[in-house]
């Protein structure tokens, strides 16, 4: 199959690219770099069956020749980049949905498009199922990414019931993995950013509220399924292990080897009290799980970062809310002489 893949040079996108040409089938690729990195994709380049584009979504595009999927990942996903670009994100979401969506009417192919956990918001049921409706914000900082992704939903179900389009949602949970950005405000790379600086773990609020992590590969398993399948609703892809952040806090400290301290900043408005997925339907429609153990996905993502050599010391930017003064004084003295500040 010919298939279209925006947002293919983010974190998940490069991976799912993978997994196509793996498969044997060509990919347009297509990014505009807002947030996702050439890096990602430079080992793809080389490949006949990998054709690279640089195109922002919200604007008018074609593809020439036949195209059998469209898979819409454009969207910046991280706190620190979507509440950066809260505009862009809000018109991907529609704008760039909109013009993908079209293409796949117009080219008879079949759609699929990365959502996200965040539309069930803060939620009141625990774990959350597909058939949710969530507890959002609609006019908070998140909302930007939140409404947005919501509206990809329903626009995405619109094409379907008013067209016909062979259409797949996939609700995607907290995922990590190699290709993450160490600064883009996620708990993952932030943690594993501060381990392995010797730097002091930033827990926000108590540490009890909870989150479930994906390992990429199987997440892009459950995507490559689902966008087969004939499930036209959305589809919850994650992981079920459930875990405190302070729990999560001393998975790394462990496999990091750091005696990073744990500093507590004050709770962004609206996070997430509670974040695990009912991902009963994936079993029984795409007969998917994850296989990856958090300990063994951990390892990966630790010796890709060390790899990479992005474990020595950065510049970095206060980022909402602003770090500790007990954060500060725990910097490395050559951080605090060059006036250095870290956060998540």
């Amino acid at each position: 199959m010919r298939i279209v893949v925006s947002g293919a040079a983010g974190f998940i996108g490069s991976h799912f690219c993978e997994r196509l040409l793996a498969e044997g089938h060509s990919v347009v690729a297509l990014d505009n770099f807002l947030t996702g990195s050439r890096r990602n994709i430079a080992h793809l380049e080389g490949n006949p069956a990998f054709e690279f584009r640089e195109q922002d979504i919200t604007l008018p595009f074609r593809i020439e020749g036949p195209v059998d999927a469209v898979v819409n990942m454009a969207s910046p996903a991280s706190p620190k980049d979507y509440l950066r670009h809260p505009i862009e994100t809000l018109e991907v979401g529609s704008l760039g949905s909109r013009h993908c969506l079209q293409m796949a009417l117009e080219k008879g192919a079949r759609y699929l498009v990365t959502s996200t956990s965040e539309c069930y918001g803060d939620p009141l049921v625990h774990p959350q199922v597909e058939s949710y409706w969530g507890n959002v914000n609609p006019v908070g900082p998140r909302s930007c990414y939140d409404e947005s992704k919501r509206f990809t939903e329903a626009l995405t179900m619109a094409f379907w019931r008013t067209h016909g389009l062979r259409t797949n949602i996939a609700r995607i949970f907290n995922t990590y993995g190699p290709r993450m950005k160490l600064n883009d405000g996620r708990v993952v790379p932030a943690f594993l950013d501060q381990a392995l600086n010797g730097l002091p773990l930033t827990v926000f609020g108590n540490g009890t509220q909870t989150r479930s992590f994906c390992y990429v590969s199987d997440l892009v398993d459950g995507l490559y399924r689902l966008m087969q399948s004939e499930e036209r609703f959305p589809v919850n892809l994650g992981n079920p292990r459930e875990m405190t952040i302070l729990e999560f806090a001393e998975e790394i400290r462990k496999l990091t080897g750091s005696r990073s301290s744990i500093v507590y900043e004050p709770l962004p408005q609206d996070d997430p009290q509670q974040r695990r997925p009912d991902i009963t339907k994936a079993r029984t429609l795409l007969g998917w799980e994850p296989k990856v153990s958090l300990e063994e996905g951990l390892r990966q993502t630790v010796e890709y970062f060390r790899a990479a050599g992005r474990h020595r010391l950065r510049s970095y930017r206060c980022f909402l809310p602003p770090c500790s003064i007990a954060a500060r004084k725990a910097l490395p003295w050559k951080a605090v002489k060059l006036g250095r500040e870290i956060h998540i």
